[in-house]
């Protein structure tokens, strides 16, 4: 459930509570505008942060709210809910876009803020789009006004607060989380907005067909600013029929729509949170999530390299001895994509993702060198042993490097058994395979190498 972002406009300071200056004339504002909640009782969804008993909602109306950050995706209602605060408080609010803003910006709010407190005992909400724009020093210009309490501050951001904003800012903050637009929040957006004779589509007399409209919603991808946008360019492009109507088909939304406008950000949290569920669904063998999600980072315009570096790792990650054949796949794949690029190499990507997500599963190489890496760390680095040695001269034959040394073809089955790693370490096994796919024949090789060694476990 959320409240729907309409945009920020850069606007003058207002005192809340109505006393708004009067915006721009209909005619010229875009339907996502004009359409733009003013107060709790217009703004769809995000019950569960401001709905009636809750406690920001409370704060808000008692003119006690703190220092916030509103963290959502695109058309969530981070802007919108900024713009409802001023409406319905008594602070003296000032918008401001971290794209277009400065330090010394920041410096004369903060300084007629102080005056106007000191002359009127009106607090200030500074509102910053986009904090994420600015820099950590940007970030630092804000610190200590938010902590003596000479503003209150609220950020929205799309990007992870957690990585985007420093955490002394951060930590003099509560973060709300903004979910996007379910479908029938969207719809219940596009109907009002065809029916509105304020600010809607009433006199234009919209009829929008029905498939038209489930592409609208659906194409929306829970942003209401899209809806709305695409909705009006259709409207306007759509001559009058004779009895005033304009009847909006499926063709014209998806001429105004164009392209549906994926939701994912290659340097943001759906890189990783697309990325993290492609190797969880390869893990747990569904060759079909495991696509989808392929396809949706593709789709979206993911470096494939990005992608088949992961299914490399996976290869041996979670796969292993299970199906050696699974690295020479997901490598053939890296050499398909240098090869021929996209969109050519999406096929070769799927077949390596449907080849992965296939194929029989161990860990036991990811765990044996995880192992390895503990003791490499954490115990004596001691010398090789003399006999593995080479002894490329007569001082070293002579050192006794090489002696002892047992070539295994001259053994039968081209075996032998003898002490291969250090004296401090000769006890230690760091290789458990299981018994999946074709490492089951790798377990039984190194049984029948090393008897009673492979019983001893981890």
């Amino acid at each position: 459930m959320t409240l729907f972002d309409l945009g920020s406009p850069e606007l003058e300071g207002h005192k809340g509570a109505g006393d708004i200056k009067e915006p721009p004339s209909a005619s010229s504002m875009p339907l996502a505008a004009r359409m733009r909640p003013r107060n709790f009782g217009e703004y769809v969804g995000q019950q569960q942060i401001i709905g009636e008993g809750r406690v920001l909602r409370k704060a808000i109306e008692a003119d006690q709210l703190p220092s916030i950050i509103l963290w959502g995706p695109p058309g969530s209602g981070k802007t919108t809910l900024a713009h409802v605060i001023a409406n319905v408080s008594r602070f003296y609010f000032v918008p401001m876009s971290a794209v277009t803003a400065g330090v010394a910006d920041l410096r004369r709010v903060i300084d007629e803020a102080r005056k106007r407190r000191k002359a009127t005992g009106q607090r200030t909400i500074l509102f910053i789009d986009e904090i994420h724009r600015f820099n950590k020093s940007q970030q630092d210009a804000i610190l200590p006004y938010v902590e003596n309490g000479e503003v209150t501050f609220i950020g929205a951001t799309t990007e992870n607060p957690s990585f985007e904003v420093i955490s002394a800012l951060l930590s003099r903050c509560r973060v709300f989380t903004l979910d996007a637009l379910t479908d029938e929040e969207v719809k219940t957006i596009v109907e009002r907005a065809v029916k509105d004779k304020e600010n809607g589509l009433a006199e234009l007399k919209v009829n929008l067909a029905e498939d038209a409209f489930r592409l609208l919603v659906t194409a929306a991808n829970g942003d209401a600013r899209v809806a709305l946008n695409a909705l009006e360019m259709a409207a306007q492009a759509v001559k009058a029929g004779k009895d005033g109507t304009r009847s909006i088909s499926l063709t014209d939304i998806e001429e105004s729509m164009q392209k549906r406008a994926l939701l994912y950000d290659k340097a943001g949290d759906q890189h990783y949170d697309f990325i993290s569920a492609l190797h969880k669904t390869l893990r747990g063998s569904d060759p079909d999530a495991a696509l989808y999600w392929l396809g949706r980072m593709l789709e979206a315009g993911e470096d494939p390299l990005y992608i088949i570096r992961r299914l490399i790792r996976f290869a041996s990650e979670d796969v292993g001895m299970a199906d050696p054949q699974a690295l020479v796949v997901a490598v053939a794949a890296q050499q398909a994509i240098h090869f021929v690029g996209m969109p050519e190499c999406n096929l070769a990507l799927a077949q390596t993702v449907v080849y992965l997500a296939t194929a029989p599963k161990s860990n036991s190489l990811y765990t044996a060198y995880t192992r390895v890496q503990r003791d490499v760390e954490t115990t004596r680095n001691d010398p090789v042993p003399l006999h593995l040695r080479n002894a490329p001269t007569k001082l070293m034959k002579n050192l006794g490097y090489g002696k002892g040394y047992k070539y295994a073809h001259d053994y039968e089955g081209h075996f032998v058994e003898q002490q291969n790693l250090p004296e401090s370490m000769k006890s230690k096994r760091y290789y458990f395979p299981s018994e999946q796919g074709f490492e089951k024949t790798v377990l039984a090789r190194l049984r029948a190498w090393w008897g009673s060694r492979m019983d001893k476990k981890e």
